[in-house]
């Protein structure tokens, strides 16, 4: 049904934002210097701004009665949809940029495409959203620039991250029944035709940053159809703990 395509896509949307936006959060207090530990934080914040917005849609079109909190906390891993990019771990400040970067990348181009949509909460959304993240990706590609053409060990950092995280840059552009239907009706994107554009930027930007881009190699998938590894459910045990111990818990 239309209905359900459409509340899927709508958590696949939110679920990207939230997702990154916990791993991002992670940094809070921790960044290598005190105006990237804002920044990253400003970006964190931004997210959940956005994941707000697209879950509390999600739950007006789900019909069931839950918000966006219920969305977000009261959901198990294997119910959520998000690419599995965003929920790979931190492990270093070079893996957080380039991770951020590959995200921010697509995910302009994508509510670039969405301010398009027949829908007009979904292009509203949409609008207000690519505002922010127009300024999450001048920020990570001014790093990726900045660490990959840098200091020999920034650079060798950088291109161990590009070369851990590729695999996960293919789901962006995997379409499946969802996206096609709703695509068709001019409710969503196609995200198979943003893979040529994301391509470009991507080289454009490795090219000033002096990386590499990997060679083919076979991609993971699954994130968007529930089906995610271990990272996922430690993030969310640390997301969800307050209202899994104390349901319906207020400040």
């Amino acid at each position: 049904m239309l209905l359900d395509d459409k509340y899927t896509y709508l958590l696949r949307l939110g679920d990207n934002a939230l997702v990154l936006s916990q791993r991002l959060s992670e940094w809070c207090g921790k960044g290598p210097a005190f105006e990237e530990d804002m920044a990253l934080t400003n970006t964190a914040l931004d997210l959940i701004g956005q994941a707000r917005m697209w879950l509390s849609y999600a739950g007006e079109v789900e019909g069931r009665d839950r918000d966006e909190d219920q969305l977000a906390f009261r959901r198990d891993a294997h119910e959520f949809v998000n690419l599995l990019l965003v929920e790979q771990p931190n492990r270093d400040y070079a893996t957080t940029i380039v991770r951020q970067f590959f995200f921010d990348v697509w995910h302009h181009l994508l509510l670039q495409a969405l301010t398009r949509s027949a829908d007009d909460r979904i292009a509203d959304i949409a609008g207000k959203a690519i505002k922010e993240v127009g300024y999450h990706v001048r920020r990570s590609t001014d790093l990726v620039v900045r660490l990959g053409d840098g200091s020999d060990e920034s650079r060798r950092r950088m291109q161990a991250a590009v070369d851990e995280l590729w695999m996960y840059t293919g789901e962006m552009f995997a379409a499946d029944e969802t996206d096609e239907l709703l695509a068709a009706q001019g409710l969503a994107c196609d995200p198979s035709t943003l893979k040529e554009a994301w391509f470009a930027w991507v080289r454009d930007v490795f090219a000033d940053a002096t990386l590499t881009l990997p060679s083919a190699q076979w991609m993971q998938k699954g994130g968007k159809q529930g089906r995610h590894g271990e990272h996922l459910g430690f993030l969310l045990a640390e997301l969800q703990f307050l209202q899994r111990a104390y349901p319906g818990a207020q400040w």
